[in-house]
């Protein structure tokens, strides 16, 4: 292993998944403004997450699903009178 590519300033930091409210601390590096007082009392750094496994769908089983076909069409719509130009022959879509 590398020598002295690891950073040295670990610390405790509380995450925090803004879309369901889950937290959970865990040693870590992030940079944080804001400080929250966890469960024990004490104040930690406090770094806000958009998505963590409480929250996303993969993790959830709640997938939503994707309309490609509708995608698909919408797309042939937008594109489907576009010609393109390939090695100098048209090429119509």
């Amino acid at each position: 292993m590398k020598k002295d590519i690891h950073p040295k300033n670990y610390r405790l930091v509380v995450f925090k998944d803004v879309s369901c409210g889950y937290a959970f601390l865990t040693r870590s590096t992030a940079p944080s403004d804001e400080t929250i007082v966890w469960e024990d009392g004490k104040e930690y750094p406090l770094v806000k997450l958009e998505v963590s496994s409480r929250s996303h769908p993969f993790y959830t089983g709640k997938m939503k699903f994707v309309d490609t076909a509708g995608r698909i069409d919408k797309f042939k719509k937008k594109y489907g009178k576009t010609t393109f130009v390939i090695d100098e022959k048209e090429v119509n879509q």
